[in-house]
């Protein structure tokens, strides 16, 4: 299928792509494309050939492991080959696969592990010390992810014959909450392939993905961004390139050494590639489309990230509970200085946004309030959160926390985050998580925590310390206490000493007038 767009006019229907779940797209590509590189890492190739049979061996493995429908596949390590491996195994056999952000420490693994279920923890050597203090579980399963080969060798590489459907279960990932607790997000399979479908039925190409494609996944796995973007490539029949973690100096030597020619990042992974030492344009000439988000990008960033890289650029906008992008402010909208710049975009075909007042009543073109988007993407539930899935998704309407309006054309403007979280280069810290640890040093009374500008990450998260009787608490020592039961992106940046948390008359904390500080000369509330 061509998929240039000067072979076809914009908007001219196109054939819908074929495969309907992952166990059709590891069938589809390994038999039509058996040597076609599917993932690239540290220089090992896995091609699609490989992946199909590799997945089917862990899938039998899995059946033999007792492990049945709906039972849960922790993945806690770096990004490599083998954890696409595991999704298609989950994928053959309907087991869900709970991808783990491998930064997080032991007792935040713990949680997600517990509350999940776990039944069999695919375990990297490099988080081996994280699992040494994880709490024993009898009947969890571990298996070293360097050992998976050795552990489903045994088993036949022949096809499982499961038959997903598209409703059902792929993939369940962690989300923190305002309650300082993390939420597992189910994800179907049809969160994967909506949003595909629905730009190819309308004949856009805000976004694409073509089989001779080499893309960059720059966003871990257990995002629901890099999950994402890689299961669209993979449906295409392109090379996905993975690092075990980001650094600017890999991303530009894999960008230029295997002509790399789609892109997916968060805003800090472009200003690190840009301010990299000898980064230059001739790094990116290879470059077709470069799609970004996680956080707001500055309009300075974006305008020399179109002039350096010199290639198409998209910006996409969701949430892990609508299956990752709703919203895309597509190419032609990216001109400097331009109107739309500062926009998340438009929804896409079969996708709707309203705006919400306090009251639920919706707003017109202008207005600020609750973004809410209608997507057949969205999740199924929280998992094992009837309540909180029940406030979150509501008629089919995801309510997203952040605040927002839509113009006259309906592209989208977000302004702040309703429910207080602070962005570190794309990754959520919710203030309760951190307030909770911080109060729990024995001279800390109570804490609030804040987002303010950072240059580098976006946002930095900021905390208002109050000290409790005897001798305040150094920066040094609240960092020393906060290290080892939070991960590295949660940590506060600044550690400020006030006298007494401001609240209303009835006692809630005015969070916004802490902010405000921050944020009152800026053109909106995030960064």
């Amino acid at each position: 299928m061509d998929t240039s767009r000067a072979s076809r006019p914009r908007g001219a229907p196109r054939h819908r792509p074929e495969p309907r779940t992952l166990v059709h797209t590891a069938r589809l590509h390994a038999a039509r494309r058996p040597e076609a590189a599917a993932v690239v890492c540290e220089g090992r190739t896995l091609t699609y050939a490989e992946l199909h049979r590799r997945s089917n061996r862990i899938a039998h493995a899995l059946r033999a492991a007792g492990l049945v429908e709906g039972d849960r596949v922790a993945f806690l390590g770096k990004e490599s080959e083998h954890y696409y491996e595991a999704l298609f195994a989950c994928a053959k056999t309907g087991t869900v696969l709970v991808p783990v952000n491998w930064r997080l420490t032991a007792p935040e693994v713990g949680h997600i592990l517990q509350d999940s279920g776990t039944r069999l923890l695919l375990l990297d050597d490099a988080c081996a010390t994280t699992a040494e203090a994880l709490p024993t579980e009898p009947s969890r399963i571990v298996v070293p992810v360097g050992s998976v080969a050795a552990w489903s060798a045994g088993h036949d590489d022949t096809d499982t014959g499961f038959e997903a459907d598209a409703d059902m279960p792929l993939a369940q990932l962690y989300t923190s909450g305002t309650t300082g607790l993390p939420k597992g997000v189910v994800l179907a399979h049809r969160s994967f392939f909506a949003i595909r479908d629905a730009l190819a039925e309308a004949g856009l190409d805000w976004l694409d993905w073509r089989a001779d494609d080499i893309s960059l996944v720059g966003i871990p796995g257990f995002h629901v961004g890099g999950l994402w973007w890689a299961a669209q490539n993979l449906d295409a029949g392109a090379t996905v390139v993975v690092m075990p973690a980001f650094t600017a100096r890999q991303a530009l030597d894999l960008i230029r050494g295997l002509g790399v020619t789609t892109a997916c990042v968060v805003p800090a992974m472009l200003r690190m590639m840009l301010t990299e030492p000898g980064a230059s344009a001739r790094d990116f000439t290879t470059l077709r489309k470069t799609v970004y988000g996680g956080s707001p990008i500055s309009e300075a960033l974006l305008e020399e990230s179109l002039a350096v890289l010199d290639c198409e650029f998209a910006q996409i906008y969701g949430l892990t509970e609508t299956g990752n992008t709703a919203v895309c402010l597509p190419p032609a909208a990216h001109v400097p200085g331009g109107p739309l710049m500062q926009s998340a975009g438009r929804p896409y075909p079969g996708v709707r946004v309203k705006i919400l007042d306090e009251r639920g009543r919706e707003l017109p073109p202008g207005e600020v309030g609750e973004v809410c988007l209608h997507t057949p993407a969205r999740m199924v539930a929280y998992w094992g959160l009837p309540d909180q899935t029940g406030e979150t998704l509501v008629d089919g309407w995801i309510h997203t926390g952040d605040a927002g309006y839509q113009d006259a054309d309906g592209y989208l403007f977000i302004r702040d985050r309703i429910k207080d979280a602070v962005l570190v280069a794309g990754e959520n810290v919710y203030p309760a998580e951190v307030e909770n640890a911080l109060e729990s040093h024995p001279r800390v009374a109570e804490a609030v925590v804040v987002g303010a500008p950072d240059e580098r990450w976006g946002e930095c998260v900021h905390a208002f310390v109050v000290p409790g009787p005897g001798r305040p608490p150094t920066a040094g020592e609240l960092h020393t206490h906060l290290v080892p039961r939070l991960a590295a992106f949660k940590l506060p940046a600044r550690y400020e000493l006030i006298d007494a948390v401001p609240r209303n008359p009835s006692g809630k904390i005015l969070r916004r007038e802490l902010r405000d500080r921050f944020w009152a000369d800026a053109a909106r509330n995030v960064n």
